[in-house]
């Protein structure tokens, strides 16, 4: 009998692990009623944010959200892609991908 290495669980479509960092991508719904993760839509991740898409209050409440729900340091969570757009990439520091999978997991 051959000894079967089990197969790690892949990570989910909306996070890669690249350039020493993990790369999430959003699809964010500003003006929601809660602030609150919403399901997979395609390759992202699904984030409504009761901020309004003024002034980049959008913008860091996600980042503030994430950087909690994910226990890390705020400075470890930035937006590198989708200022104005309701398609975000963010990146995140000091987390390994499936460790990042695992709480988001918990949370949606």
């Amino acid at each position: 009998m051959s000894s079967a290495q089990p197969v790690p669980n892949p990570l989910p479509p909306f996070l890669r692990e690249q350039d020493g960092a993990v790369w999430l991508a959003l699809k964010v719904q500003p003006r929601a009623k809660r602030t609150e993760f919403a399901g997979v839509v395609g390759a992202e991740l699904k984030l409504k944010v009761t901020a309004p898409p003024v002034d980049s209050a959008a913008n860091e409440a996600v980042l503030e959200f994430l950087a909690t729900q994910l226990d890390l340091p705020r400075r470890a969570v930035t937006l590198a892609r989708g200022a104005t757009s309701q398609h975000k990439l963010i990146r995140l520091d000091g987390i390994p991908a499936p460790q990042a999978a695992e709480r988001l997991a918990g949370k949606r």
